[in-house]
């Protein structure tokens, strides 16, 4: 006989988020126009792991979707390219090679303060949109 608490994501108090899937998702995020989450599929239990997962058309399948935001606090301003060369013609040191350097060292850094600024908990409420709230214990890894 199936519990059906399994269908219940109230049951989740702990979710493990890889550092490097959030970072995705959240670059994705502001660089497309996709909508990037990380989901945790049914079967719910107490300890969960939420996946990058790209959001279809007609899904549904019990999941929770997390926007990516919800795990970090606040959330840094992603580095655009025309800023990035921008700052290089001020300084005069504008070149393609030195463009795409120094935008990596500032997506680099803007990935940096994200890890800085990761939450240790967030809410069921962010992804469900419902009350009331069941605050999850976030684990990261990687």
């Amino acid at each position: 006989m199936s519990d059906r608490g399994e269908v219940n994501p109230e049951r989740i108090h702990t979710l493990a988020v890889h550092t490097d899937d959030l970072l995705d998702a959240l670059e994705a995020r502001e660089r497309t126009d996709r909508n990037v989450v990380l989901r945790v599929l049914p079967p719910f239990a107490g300890r969960m792991r939420a996946r990058l997962h790209i959001v279809g058309g007609g899904e549904e399948d019990g999941a929770v979707h997390f926007h990516p935001g919800v795990f970090v606090a606040p959330i840094p301003t992603y580095p655009l390219v025309d800023d990035t060369a921008d700052e290089l013609r001020a300084a005069e040191s504008y070149d393609i090679e030195s463009h795409r350097a120094a935008h990596e060292r500032a997506v680099e850094r803007w990935r940096e303060t994200v890890r800085a600024r990761l939450r240790e908990e967030v809410n069921l409420h962010d992804a469900q949109r419902r009350e009331p709230s069941t605050t999850l214990r976030v684990g990261y890894l990687g």
